[in-house]
């Protein structure tokens, strides 16, 4: 019976040079494939030139590399590129790159479908197949990187955890996947270039608070009432408004980082004068910015784009208490790329 190949991505360094040893080679040639493997982003063991041939084929019969496919790439009107990402075990996920004049964005997902379950994102409307892996996660970020390179001339500024899933409920592969993008020895991007948007995992910004992470925090709110949020984000009734704000004081407290509110108007839904005082209220604890994003429909169903008169209250009423706020046009909703959109259609 032939024995299944082990993924060699699984491996830290350190378990690379203890294989080589125990195979009678030099430690180094751990470092020299981690190399390959992380800053290199290496697809086959063929590609390892400063190997022998019969290093080479040794690890081709003990390893595979799961590595990703571009499936599929759809280009927008408006430059947005969305990637259709193929697994190694055929399951899909969506990743997308946003440009603008002065950056390029890499909008990646964490989970096949999603753990939560949000009535107005069509990512919910998936069962959550499985977490995603460290490797599959860098490898969507070295795909739009290459993208970005291609189409834009210039190497990718900026990463946001908004794609399909629920970052926190994968943080251990989630932080994995930063740790190595982060790091000198992978792609050296600057965490504070990265941003991980959670709908609310109170615990798990604890913890995140706790492991001293560096990237930025954004929440996807889109109420500041139990009752509405509940309505729109059944999980609020697990997770309420009043302990995400303890994890959210906690989360300041200890990293003096500002928070970034994700925040979609509907009419009939969030857009009256109460909905907007309760946001002002919840966010008077810390230092913070909310993001207005226009809405981007998913079917003929309850969610409508707020009227513009609504987005002025909101934007008026934030600005007169001092709290930051910017509105945000999407891109790419012509190739069901944008926020809420992503659901393996093509």
């Amino acid at each position: 019976m032939e024995t299944k190949k082990k993924d060699i991505r699984a491996f830290t360094k350190e378990q690379l040079r203890d294989f080589f040893v125990s195979h009678g080679d030099k430690a180094f040639r751990g470092n020299q494939v981690y190399e390959w493997l992380w800053h290199k982003s290496a697809h086959s063991f063929e590609e390892m030139t400063n190997l022998s041939k019969e290093t080479r084929q040794m690890l081709e019969s003990n390893f595979t590399i799961n590595h990703i496919k571009v499936d599929q790439m759809q280009r927008s009107s408006d430059g947005t590129i969305k990637n259709a990402v193929l697994l190694h075990d055929d399951l899909v996920v969506e990743s997308v790159l946003i440009p603008t004049k002065s950056r390029t964005t890499a909008c990646v997902s964490s989970q096949v479908g999603c753990s939560l379950d949000c009535r107005f994102c069509a990512t919910a409307r998936l069962k959550r197949m499985r977490n995603l892996n460290p490797d599959e996660i860098y490898d969507q970020v070295v795909a739009i990187d290459n993208e970005s390179r291609l189409y834009f001339d210039r190497p990718l500024t900026n990463i946001v955890f908004m794609g399909m899933g629920e970052p926190l409920m994968n943080y251990n592969n989630v932080l994995q996947a930063i740790d190595k993008i982060t790091s000198p020895e992978g792609l050296g991007m600057s965490p504070k270039r990265i941003t991980l948007s959670t709908s609310g995992v109170p615990k798990m910004i604890k913890k995140m608070a706790d492991d001293g992470v560096k990237f930025k925090l954004a929440v996807s709110l889109h109420s500041a009432i139990d009752s509405v949020r509940t309505t729109i984000m059944p999980f609020n009734a697990t997770f309420n408004l009043s302990d995400l704000r303890e994890a959210l004081k906690y989360w300041y407290n200890k990293t003096k980082s500002r928070i970034t509110y994700e925040y979609v108007v509907w009419e009939g839904i969030n857009d009256k004068l109460r909905d907007v005082e309760a946001l002002v209220d919840f966010c008077r604890f810390a230092p913070s910015k909310v993001n207005l994003i226009e809405y981007n429909p998913i079917d003929e169903g309850d969610f409508r784009q707020a009227s513009n008169k609504a987005i002025d209250l909101y934007v008026d009423t934030l600005e007169r208490h001092g709290i930051v706020v910017t509105v945000r046009r999407s891109r790419g909703k012509d190739i069901d790329a944008a926020c809420g959109q992503l659901a393996n259609k093509s």
